[in-house]
């Protein structure tokens, strides 16, 4: 379940408690659902009990309790706890089905995972700009807000203005100078063209790009080895750190994104797949990286691309992108066999759960107007 469908669950939670008589108060059309802060608990919170409270003349602990009652047994709800003063807390349903779910939902909508109708019947015109920064800004704020339902465009009888801090960097070239206009926030500067164009792992617009075509590379290359993907069990075990009896995984190292990026293409050899870091003799191993950052992030997406355009913010949807990636470059050495290891249904599984990232990353660089190579 995505944020958007929790919010939506607590509409109707809401209209069901009113149409039963239990509150009397204006069914709102939105509930803002976020990250539980110091003190919550689960995976979401919503503070829609104390914001109905006054109407309701009931405390905010007694309209939460009302509302638990319709929300626990909603589809994709495992449990569900008050807190505080009456904060709603929700514990998602995180089984094998429920990611499996989300897989497939990501492949099956692709770079257009996390777009709706949250905002439709919103109209929004922009004025014309010639800055290049506030350009760009602009014209990515009207794609966000069209990827929620609304109505947007620039046109010369457009009232609304996006105000950023100019900038203008023509000399590395037209994608990189667009993120770098979307990627710092509306008052900050860009980064400078140096960052931008170090082909390494301390620049997030390389970064972002190439977890991108090493999800395009994990499906070639398992298609060389005769498997394909199909979301299910990711046979990931939950392991802790200094386990002696973990599995070691391969991690990235500072600046090995670059060097790995560096080396000469022979076009007839097979593809690299992995990469060994260096590794201090006698060091415990690392255990093998579990889903649950990629998982949240894909559940996250819809959430954030939503509020990246009520809030007229693409900086938002970088900075997800960013974290998305690096959750990216970290999981993607459990997804092909190693060695004489045979495919097996968790590889199958780790490979669509890649595939998704892969998706998101390529809708999110799209809504900035940025290609997602195959190869860099």
């Amino acid at each position: 379940m995505t944020p958007a469908e929790l919010s939506r669950t607590v509409v109707r939670a809401v209209r069901s408690a009113v149409d039963e008589g239990v509150l009397a108060v204006v069914v709102p059309d939105d509930v803002k659902v976020e990250r539980p802060r110091p003190g919550g608990g689960g995976d979401y919170a919503s503070a829609v009990a104390l914001k109905l409270a006054a109407a309701s003349g009931l405390a905010p602990r007694a309209v939460a309790e009302a509302l638990r009652g319709h929300l626990a047994a909603a589809p994709g709800v495992a449990r569900v706890d008050i807190t505080g003063p009456g904060f709603l807390n929700f514990t998602l349903d995180a089984g094998p089905a429920a990611h499996d779910e989300l897989v497939r939902r990501v492949l099956a909508l692709g770079p257009r995972y996390g777009h709706g109708d949250s905002l439709a019947g919103q109209h929004t015109s922009f004025a014309p700009v010639d800055e290049p920064r506030a350009l760009a800004v602009t014209s990515v704020v009207v794609e966000l807000l069209r990827s929620q339902g609304a109505t947007a465009e620039i046109t010369p009888y457009g009232s609304e203005r996006i105000h950023v801090l100019p900038a203008h960097l023509p000399e590395v070239g037209p994608d990189a100078a667009r993120w770098a206009y979307l990627r710092a926030a509306a008052h900050d500067r860009p980064a400078p063209a140096a960052e931008l164009l170090a082909q390494r792992d301390s620049n997030p617009y390389f970064r972002v790009r190439y977890a991108y075509t090493r999800t395009r590379a994990l499906t070639r290359n398992a298609h060389d080895l005769g498997f394909t993907s199909a979301p299910g069990d990711l046979g990931l075990p939950e392991t802790a750190p200094g386990n002696p009896g973990a599995p070691e995984a391969t991690h990235r190292t500072p600046g090995d994104l670059a060097l790995s990026e560096s080396a000469p293409r022979d076009t007839g050899a097979p593809e690299a797949t992995h990469r060994t870091p260096n590794r201090t003799p006698g060091a415990t191993p690392t255990p093998l990286l579990t889903p649950t950052p990629l998982l949240t992030l894909l559940t996250d997406h819809p959430d954030t691309l939503l509020r990246a355009a009520r809030l007229a913010a693409p900086d938002r949807l970088a900075r997800q992108l960013e974290v998305l990636a690096d959750a990216v470059l970290d999981f993607q050495h459990c997804v092909l066999p190693l060695g004489d290891e045979k495919p097996l249904a968790a590889h199958r599984a780790r490979l669509a759960l890649a595939e998704a990232a892969g998706a998101v990353l390529a809708g999110g660089l799209s809504l900035f107007g940025i290609d997602a190579p195959e190869f860099l």
